[in-house]
């Protein structure tokens, strides 16, 4: 065991029993609870369908649209996402903008309407959270676009590093 109480074993993973407090105040009472954690947790930006990667962890899919032609039981096995969080995707006027963005001042006109958007409070409370999660454990966030650099997945990336985020 190391000096902050954490051991760790052969494949970087960290056992700790923490206790934790139930109830507040006098009566409070505490429970011992082991916790797990790595060295090392980030957020990794993908390509909705690509194949998966080491150490990717949960994919969130911050799209407004499903996948096409793909049931529902089958957007895990096919690594479109486990989860899909369309809050974090842009309006779907702003999807068509993004499309048709030929050159840099359209992009441009894109990234200030698309951040306008994230400025809204459910917005802001979960890019906080998945900022904070990035210290706990690995997951992904993506879009189907092939260009990342032409992606509202760029723009997030920026705006979770602005808040903390461990990215890959």
């Amino acid at each position: 065991m190391s000096s902050n109480g954490y051991a760790y074993g052969p494949s970087g993973v960290a056992r700790r029993e923490e206790e934790i407090a139930y109830n507040e105040g006098p009566s409070a009472a505490f429970i011992k609870c082991p916790t797990v954690s790595r060295k090392t947790m980030t957020i990794t930006i993908v390509r909705l369908g690509s194949p998966r990667k080491p150490k990717e962890g949960l994919r969130l899919g911050t799209v407004r649209r499903p996948p096409r032609g793909v049931p529902k039981s089958e957007f895990g096995k096919r690594d479109f996402y486990d989860v899909w969080l369309p809050m974090l995707s842009p309006s779907q006027v702003l999807v068509k903008e993004a499309k048709g963005a030929q050159d840099n001042r359209a992009w441009a006109k894109f990234e200030r309407k698309f951040r306008s958007e994230m400025n809204a409070p459910e917005a802001q409370r979960l890019l906080e959270l998945l900022a904070a999660f990035s210290h706990q454990t690995d997951f992904s966030v993506g879009c189907y676009c092939e260009d990342e650099s032409r992606c509202h997945r760029s723009l997030l990336r920026q705006l979770l590093a602005e808040r903390g985020a461990k990215i890959a």
